[in-house]
């Protein structure tokens, strides 16, 4: 396109919900950003809405995928609708109404809501957000990051090319008026993302049934906190904790415990200082019976003591009968 398509966005008359150019505009950003400010937990609240995004269009209950990012596996339209799934739960999250002509309206003002999985700035802002308020997000599932900003949509602030759709990215001089929010935020963690290529290999082995999936993991990812979003994958069924309760007898036999919230467990975790589970949360560790004058951390599991084991020890069985059932 050519290069003074700036002169195709004329200044948009203020109106009712609509940020106006100049101190108006500002007026309208402090207004917002306030807003987003005063809301409880609200970083924590973002970190959530883009963990829930990803997870609920990989759909790894039923698919097993947990790359948001593999071609082939994901499809190109699934990954576009990611936007439109976390302008949904957005929505929800805050109880925002919807604008009069932007996606949300906050504080009384029109905000349009724009995300990027590709690069923090690398929202296309279409013609009809120009006047108003973006709230502009970005998370990458790689690094376990995201950002969430606020900016003054004016013609200045964008590049003067554009795609074939006229939307236009944001520019040097626009990246310096965003208001951010959130900078560099923790995303929850993709536990599968991060695995080693064999371990992933190994867990989800064609010829594994996928309640012997469950049990690799637990076998092979030890000493680490286990969301219930991972075990569904993994399980690919809903009932991740059937799966987890059926893996604890399993992996009894060779002296790997997996420790839930309930029934004694965090008390286990604490005395063999591993991290507590919280609900939905479990961790899993290979013990031994604690030999004689060992000083290792020891927790007292069905009237003897145990203590994690090390790599050159031999397996031994322990009960299972260290609590059952989350």
């Amino acid at each position: 396109m050519a290069d003074t398509l700036d002169l195709q966005f004329p200044e948009p008359k203020p109106a009712r919900g609509e940020a106006a150019a100049g101190s108006a505009g500002d007026q309208a950003l402090d207004a917002v950003e306030s807003w987003f400010r005063s809301q409880s937990k609200m970083e924590e609240r973002f970190g959530q809405i883009f963990r829930q995004a990803i997870d609920e269009v990989l759909d790894g209950q039923r698919t097993a995928r947990f790359d948001i990012y593999a071609d082939g596996v994901v499809a190109k339209t699934e990954r576009t609708y990611l936007g439109t799934k976390v302008e949904i739960i957005c929505q929800d999250e805050f109880h925002l109404d919807r604008g009069r002509k932007m996606d949300y309206s906050v504080a009384g003002y029109d905000v349009d809501a724009k995300f990027s999985m590709r690069a923090l700035l690398g929202q296309e802002i279409p013609r009809e957000a120009v006047g108003h308020i973006c709230l502009i997000m970005h998370a990458s599932d790689k690094t376990a990051e995201f950002s969430v900003g606020l900016v003054h949509v004016t013609p200045e602030i964008l590049n003067a090319s554009s795609n074939q759709d006229g939307k236009r990215t944001i520019s040097a001089i626009g990246r310096s008026r965003v208001r951010w929010l959130v900078r560099k935020g923790k995303l929850p963690e993709n536990q599968l993302l991060r695995l080693p290529p064999a371990a992933l290999r190994a867990i989800f082995d064609p010829a594994l049934s996928k309640q012997e999936r469950v049990n690799q993991l637990f076998r092979l990812v030890q000493g680490r906190i286990i969301y219930r979003r991972t075990v569904t994958t993994v399980a690919q069924q809903h009932d991740g904790p059937k799966r987890v309760r059926d893996a604890r007898l399993a992996l009894a036999v060779q002296g790997i415990i997996i420790l839930g919230y309930r029934d004694g467990h965090p008390e286990i975790a604490r005395a063999l200082e591993l991290a507590i589970p919280r609900q939905s949360e479990w961790i899993s560790a290979r013990v031994v019976p604690r030999p004689l004058g060992d000083t290792r951390p020891a927790a007292m599991i069905q009237g003897g003591y145990y203590v994690q084991a090390r790599h050159d020890e031999a397996s031994c069985p322990v009960t299972p009968r260290y609590g059952i059932g989350e």
